[in-house]
């Protein structure tokens, strides 16, 4: 999963193939050139979270503090880690992955959306560890996903991409808005999850 590689996309049903290729090109962007706006918003509605994300984001382009919405994301990702059952060897993996969230909602709150995406890459590999065990590192496992729903494995095939991204030239030199509107993806599916 959390591996890019040209036919990633190529895993995903057709109905979703279009808008994820838009979003994250099989070839990736040249540096300094990302998904539109359109784009990111377009992959929000065939994940589920159109609504909620197109309201955050005009929260979030009209100026107004979207901090209660952070903290409703940060109690749910909380609630997500806590209650995931995990061998007893995997505890300790829970405890790291809750001291990582709060550093992370201050990057968003700071608006270093930059480095809150590296981070939230990050995050989200780990999360999909603790839902799938070592399923997660698979080659397989966005098409392993997808057979139990497909909406949730093209959530978990986004994760792939924004971890896959880190360090990427295109990651850093795009608009500072891309970086928000991807995060808002994930934070949107996360805490509806």
């Amino acid at each position: 999963m959390f591996t890019r590689s040209p036919s990633a996309s190529k895993t995903l049903p057709r109905e979703y193939r279009s808008v994820a290729d838009k979003l994250f090109p099989p070839k990736g962007f040249s540096a300094g050139k990302g998904p539109s706006i359109n784009t990111v918003e377009s992959f929000a509605k065939v994940l589920g979270i159109g609504e909620d994300y197109k309201r955050l984001w005009d929260i979030y382009k009209s100026g107004q503090a979207t901090g209660e919405f952070l903290n409703r994301f940060q109690n749910n990702l909380d609630l997500l880690i806590q209650k995931t059952w995990v061998e007893k060897s995997d505890e300790a993996r829970k405890e790291v992955l809750l001291d990582k969230v709060p550093p992370f909602i201050s990057l968003i709150e700071n608006s270093n959306y930059s480095r809150a995406l590296e981070e939230f890459g990050a995050i989200l590999e780990e999360l999909a560890y603790l839902f799938f065990g070592v399923q997660s590192h698979k080659d397989d496992f966005s098409q392993y996903v997808l057979r139990i729903d497909a909406q949730l494995g093209l959530f978990w095939w986004y994760g792939g991409q924004i971890n896959a991204g880190r360090g990427a030239p295109w990651i850093k030199d795009v608009d500072r808005n891309i970086h928000y509107a991807l995060l808002l993806i994930g934070i949107c599916y996360l805490t509806n999850f």
